[in-house]
Order: C-alpha cells, then sequence, then structure tokens
C-alpha cells in the first residue's frame, strides 16, 4: 500500500490500482496540456495552485482532487469523462466506431487553439468556395 501526501500534514493510503489510475491522469493532464500548448504556469493559475502542485499532479505526486477536474476539462477543451480516459460517444447516438469525419473533429480539439483556428478558417474556405 502507498501513501499519498494530500497536504504536509495528511497522508492517505492508496492501492496499486489507484496509484495506476493517477498516473495516468496526471500522464494525459500533461499530454493534453502540451498539446494544446498551455503550460503548467498557466494551468496553475487557472487551478489557483502553484506550478509545482501542477508538476505532482502530472507525474502522480498528488492527486488531482475532484473540484478540479471541471476547471481542467474546461481548460482543455474536453468533457470530464474524455479527461478521465472515458470514449467519447458520438454526437449522433450512434453506436459502433465513430466516423472519420468525427475522428479528425476530435483530433483538431486536441490541438493547440491557434492551430485550431488555423483548420476551422481552412474549413470555411472550402465549405464557401463549395456554396
Amino acid at each position: 500500500m502507498l501513501h499519498v501526501t494530500l497536504t504536509e500534514t495528511a497522508t492517505v493510503a492508496i492501492s496499486p490500482n489507484e496509484r495506476a489510475f493517477f498516473v495516468q491522469l496526471g500522464a494525459r493532464v500533461a499530454e493534453l496540456r502540451k498539446a494544446q500548448g498551455i503550460t503548467q504556469i498557466q494551468m496553475a493559475e487557472a487551478l489557483g495552485v502553484s506550478q509545482q502542485t501542477v508538476n505532482s499532479y502530472e507525474v502522480a505526486r498528488r492527486r488531482i482532487p475532484t473540484s478540479a477536474l471541471p476547471t481542467l476539462a474546461k481548460l482543455l477543451t474536453l468533457s470530464i469523462d474524455e479527461l478521465l480516459g472515458e470514449p467519447v460517444k458520438p454526437a449522433n447516438g450512434k453506436r459502433g466506431p465513430a466516423s472519420r469525419l468525427q475522428q479528425q473533429i476530435e483530433r483538431v480539439g486536441r490541438l493547440p487553439r491557434s492551430k485550431q483556428k488555423f483548420v476551422i478558417d481552412m474549413i470555411d474556405t472550402v465549405i464557401q468556395q463549395a456554396g
């Protein structure tokens, strides 16, 4: 059984399964943050914590508090389910694998905002020309 420090004075036991979950979540947050061009400092400001705390979340030295999930999801332009690694449900409610277009839309959604704008502008231009 591992112990994770929540504050300077309190520790809580954490099972190996919980540890694996927080390692994966921290790595996912770091990957998504970097893909969107967000720094640890910017994320820390949005969460109201220090840059060191964000780093501790990303390397699973600290648990990401559940109260931080809505802010993280909004900052990373994801649903909380997506942030936690749940598969994305198709918007049309159909079962089965997502269409290629839906997959591309999801990939664009994970790009940095400046690149998202570029892709959207390009799509707008193509649609206008197809008129």
